[in-house]
């Protein structure tokens, strides 16, 4: 049992650090083609550069903007100013819709609870804990499903029948007595 929940967390893990890089692909390749678009300059080395940055959970995007809106600014402070707004809006984006989704599809997580994972390790732990718990909370859903799927299977077995929700049991009653 001991050696099914490491080789779980195992896999867990290393399928959120890929998850991650896709994300920061993703991220990069948004602002490349959206900083292309808007005839921003640097568009490659800005979505490289951010690309790389968010690999840091959280505030690696907003390090890669800082250095980004710097290098802008060097050729025209408006269009910094512009980047800027990108940047927000493309953030949002990618925190809000991105990123739980692909993240979650590479741990076999639902979106929701990877925002609670990301939320509840970083008020915990910080960084670190951004790091590690989704990949814990993915295991811990993973082992838990687990052991509901064992336990509905057993009672199949058992009882010849599947489980059914009471709610139904309520429908069907009311459905006899109306006859």
């Amino acid at each position: 049992m001991v050696l099914k929940v490491c080789s779980l967390g195992y896999r867990n893990f290393s399928n959120f650090i890929s998850g991650q890089c896709l994300e920061a692909v993703i991220l990069g390749c948004m602002f490349v083609i959206t900083m292309t678009i808007c005839r921003m300059p640097y568009a490659i080395l800005v979505g490289v550069l951010i690309a790389f940055t968010a690999l840091i959970p959280i505030v690696g995007a907003f390090i890669g903007c800082v250095v980004g809106a710097f290098l802008i600014m060097v050729d025209n402070p408006m269009k910094a100013v512009a980047f800027v707004v990108m940047f927000l809006i493309l953030q949002q984006v990618e925190g809000n819709l991105i990123y739980p989704k692909v993240v979650g599809n590479k741990v076999g997580l639902p979106s929701i609870w990877v925002l609670m994972a990301v939320s509840v390790g970083g008020s915990l732990f910080g960084i670190p804990g951004m790091l590690f718990f989704i990949p814990l909370v993915s295991t811990l859903y993973m082992l838990l499903r687990d052991s509901v799927n064992a336990r509905n299977n057993r009672q199949y077995r058992q009882t010849g029948r599947r489980r059914h929700s009471p709610a139904k049991e309520k429908h069907s009653d009311t459905a006899e007595n109306k006859k």
